[in-house]
């Protein structure tokens, strides 16, 4: 609660008394001063970038659209035998805002969502980080730059939040992308409702099932990766072998041991991680028994750092058992479906007593009128 009331406090500030709040708020957690400009207005950075790690980044972003391009549905409209017509229609949302996070930079998350936005047909796209020294992180920029992101602010944490909700200088976006700490994720999800979220991103997770052929210091390594997010990550073990059970033992690590690959899979579903790697004898097999997890990584040769980084799929993933109910970023995170009826004559005339006696069920007089009324 003392949170919450701490993130609205904020929140009201700023959109009460705009900029002002805005640049009070930068001054005092970004140590950035507050009569400076916000918006990234010098773009000539690309000396600052290495030539191999301009090259990685081009080879990341061939990757990333590969994968995702793969994403794009068609719209479904089709006829009854009435001659009517019905179906989806998918529109782009027009305008997204990208938090990076500043103090720890994290130029692939920025690399997660703006490709998929961009191939999903997002036409505006602005990116708000915490400046470090008053510089935004050179490669964010580079990125942008790579990706036709002209719109970068220099804000970060509560304030950039408010900033992109309330349209505090800049236009206000239509929904929000990008992970966070505590009190970004609060912000964002005091504003659902005023703009779109992606979602509440937590602390990082990682899970392994393995049996007795897996590599213990495969296993042990790629667990400990994920720990290396913060002391709040979380990594569990879901074995069938007590060898690697026991190897395993180290403070963060949390261990099951069970006795059939069966049990490990009700286990995993039942902590629903982020990040799910399978390393059995035949991890397809084990596939079907998977009902939540936000991304699952088969066999010895797909660890999880690789998929943060340079496989192409998407990292940007459910945490804290959300995996029960949502799903990794995707296309369909950066457009909205419309419904879309073109009803004849024939079939409103012919059918149209199922919605009148419905209006009745639910005293709607003018619901039913309007139905009635047509000849």
């Amino acid at each position: 609660m003392e949170l919450q009331n701490y993130v609205s406090q904020i929140l009201n500030d700023i959109k009460n008394n705009g900029m002002l709040a805005v640049k009070k708020y930068s001054k005092q957690f970004d140590n950035y001063d507050g009569d400076l400009e916000l918006k990234v207005e010098e773009w000539d950075i690309d000396e600052e970038i290495p030539a191999q790690d301009k090259e990685i980044i081009e080879k990341t972003i061939q990757r990333l659209e590969n994968y995702h391009i793969k994403q794009k549905t068609e719209d479904i409209l089709y006829s009854n035998e009435y001659n009517s017509t019905y179906g989806l229609i998918n529109r782009p949302i027009n305008r997204i805002g990208i938090y990076v996070p500043g103090g720890k930079p994290l130029p692939s998350s920025l690399l997660m969502v703006a490709i998929p936005a961009k191939i999903a047909g997002v036409k505006e796209m602005l990116i708000t980080s915490s400046p470090k020294d008053g510089v935004i992180n050179p490669y964010i920029i580079y990125i942008a730059k790579k990706l036709g992101i002209k719109e970068i602010y220099k804000i970060g944490g509560i304030q950039a939040i408010a900033a992109m909700t309330y349209g505090i200088g800049m236009k206000k976006v239509d929904k929000i992308f990008g992970p966070g700490n505590q009190y970004v994720n609060e912000a964002k999800r005091q504003v659902f409702g005023e703009v779109g979220i992606d979602s509440l991103a937590g602390p990082s997770e990682i899970c392994v099932i393995a049996d007795e052929t897996a590599k213990p210091e495969y296993i042990l390594n790629d667990l400990l990766s994920q720990l290396e997010h913060g002391y709040e990550s979380k990594a569990f073990l879901v074995t069938i072998s007590k060898e690697l059970y026991e190897y395993c033992e180290r403070e963060g690590i949390d261990r099951y041991l069970f006795k059939s690959i069966e049990d490990c899979a009700a286990k995993t579903n039942e902590i629903a991680p982020e990040h799910l790697e399978i390393m059995t004898k035949d991890p397809e097999s084990v596939l079907p028994l998977i009902q939540n997890a936000g991304a699952i990584y088969l066999g010895d040769y797909t660890p999880v750092p690789a998929a943060d980084y340079f496989l192409g799929v998407n990292h940007v993933l459910p945490t804290g058992g959300a995996a029960r109910f949502s799903s990794v970023l995707n296309l369909s995170d950066f457009t909205k479906k419309i419904s879309v009826a073109k009803v004849s004559k024939d079939e409103l005339l012919k059918e149209r007593y199922l919605g009148i006696r419905m209006a009745e069920i639910e005293g709607m007089h003018q619901h039913k009128k309007s139905m009635e009324v047509r000849k």
